[in-house]
């Protein structure tokens, strides 16, 4: 490790100056001498700072439109010059280049010009290139250089100028190294996904936010979340975020992304075990509960209306882990606040990442993310007795919360309402059985109710079984060889049957 480098010069070019004149005044109050370049150097000097042009330390004026500015030995060399190289250093002082101990400098917005649907020309112009090479230059000598490599890095430079002066020592050179690889990568994998468009020629992902948790999926197993999760949620009061309640969170408003009418959700270990749509948000959570009493204990509640005080106050009634709305009424947030673990949050953001990714083996799986919603007019009916509306509506409700149940997966339904779920069977009879099962043990009647499979039936088994538990309507996507079998049973037995098309396989 070397000793402790003053920082005698700055090199300063950034696209965002917000929060900069501060940092400024500190390095210049210590002697700081600064180089910059176009708008960065008129800045400066609007502080009444001394400032070098970079042109008049290269020779070369800024060229092709500002495509090269800061792209010559004299600068790269005043990075790059190892402080302890005597040939380096000999150098440096035969060709005149001047040491540069600290580069603060930002990159080209690429991806807010992306997003913000402009034309190709001006994107290609947002791919930095003197930006990025001077990062890298800085980073790659850290062992001499301090590299802020982006705005979101100035207050861990102004408390190092508070605490040390213009004084930095090794370990905070590489950490500011390792920050601004992050930048660098995270800024050519978006270029890179704009290139590829879609292709997946190559998996390349980057994400700047990381948060620690107390554990992964176990004690004994480390877990880390990367992404912004306020940009989605407002926690309100509650305990730190575990690893089991973010995937119970995520599963939670992928269930409830489904639904149009006010419906309200329990969930457990990813599963929904009560869920129901009806009039108010109090009616909702009640059929909601009904659907698994027992499962509910420590579950993930999740409602896509606004909770008021006479559903508070049926909620506040058991233990639950999170809940999750998009807003809660005063009277209804002081009830659910008398429990301080309880997690309590808003959702803001309903947009969806529309592909998934899944570590395994030696590499990773991606696929498009399942947001198939089947309607009414997707509903093929392929039987003589046919749905009534009433079924037709149940069969619908009962085909969205099949999708997000865990394969193999059966639901149950009658009047909006989860009766049951045989949930991850390795054998869909299996499954059947399961839900069939539940539901009796809550009580439920299953006359009338409507049955939903996640994929289609292999053989006449569970239509027989589902028909004797007094099931009148059935949902699959079809597509066996022997799907002959099931739809004349159904006929021989008066039983609804309609298909979709559309497998909703979730593992």
């Amino acid at each position: 490790m070397s000793a402790p480098k003053k920082i005698k010069s700055a090199l300063v070019s950034v696209f965002y100056k917000d929060g900069l004149d501060e940092i400024l005044q500190k390095l210049h109050r210590e002697g700081v001498a600064f180089y910059s370049t176009g708008g960065t150097q008129t800045f400066i000097e609007s502080l009444g700072l001394p400032c070098r042009s970079v042109e008049s330390l290269t020779g070369y004026p800024s060229i092709l439109g500002g495509r090269v500015k800061t792209l010559h030995p004299k600068v790269f060399g005043g990075i790059l010059n190892r402080r302890d190289n005597a040939g380096d250093q000999a150098q440096i002082k035969e060709y005149e280049i001047p040491e540069i101990d600290l580069v603060i400098v930002d990159l080209y917005p690429f991806q807010e010009t992306v997003s913000s649907h402009a034309s190709e020309e001006e994107i290609i112009e947002k791919i930095d290139i003197g930006g990025i090479s001077l990062i890298r230059a800085a980073a790659k000598n850290f062992n001499d250089v301090i590299i802020v490599a982006s705005k979101t890095q100035y207050s861990a430079l102004h408390q190092l100028l508070s605490e040390k002066g213009a004084v930095s020592e090794w370990e905070d050179r590489k950490w500011f190294a390792k920050e601004a690889f992050a930048v660098s990568s995270g800024y050519d994998t978006a270029i890179f996904n704009y290139f590829d468009g879609g292709e997946g020629s190559h998996f390349r992902q980057a994400c700047d936010e990381a948060k620690s948790l107390r554990y992964g999926e176990n004690p004994h197993q480390k877990g880390i979340f990367y992404g912004n999760f306020n940009a989605q949620f407002t926690q309100l009061q509650g305990k730190e975020i575990s690893y089991n309640n973010l995937l119970d969170i995520h599963a939670a408003i992928d269930l409830i992304a489904e639904f149009d009418e006010l419906t309200f959700a329990v969930l457990k270990h990813n599963n929904a075990c009560g869920i129901a749509s009806r009039p108010t948000v109090k009616e909702a959570w009640e059929a909601a509960l009904a659907g698994d009493p027992v499962s509910a204990f420590g579950g993930v509640l999740i409602c896509n209306a606004a909770i008021d005080a006479a559903a508070a106050e049926e909620i506040h009634k058991i233990f639950f882990e999170v809940i999750i709305a998009p807003a809660y009424d005063a009277e209804a947030l002081a009830i659910l606040q008398q429990k301080k673990n309880r997690i309590i949050l808003i959702q803001k953001d309903k947009s969806q990442y529309p592909l998934q990714f899944r570590s395994l083996l030696n590499g990773i799986l991606v696929q498009d993310k399942d947001l198939s919603i089947q309607t009414l007019a997707d509903l093929k009916s392929v039987t003589i007795h046919t749905p009534s509306a009433a079924e037709a509506e149940d069969l619908l409700f009962a085909n969205k919360l099949v999708k997000n149940t865990k394969s193999n997966a059966i639901v149950l339904a009658r009047n909006k309402q989860l009766c049951a779920s045989g949930v991850g069977q390795t054998s869909r009879v299996d499954a059947l059985k399961q839900a069939i099962e539940k539901a009796r043990t809550f009580g439920f009647d299953l006359h009338g109710a409507v049955m939903a499979s996640d994929a289609f039936f292999p053989f006449p088994d569970c239509v027989e079984i589902a028909h004797e538990a007094g099931i009148t309507a059935v949902v699959q996507p079809g597509g066996s060889i022997k799907d002959d079998l099931s739809i004349e049973y159904c006929n021989k037995n008066n039983v609804a049957m309609v298909m979709t098309g559309i497998r909703h396989f979730k593992h």
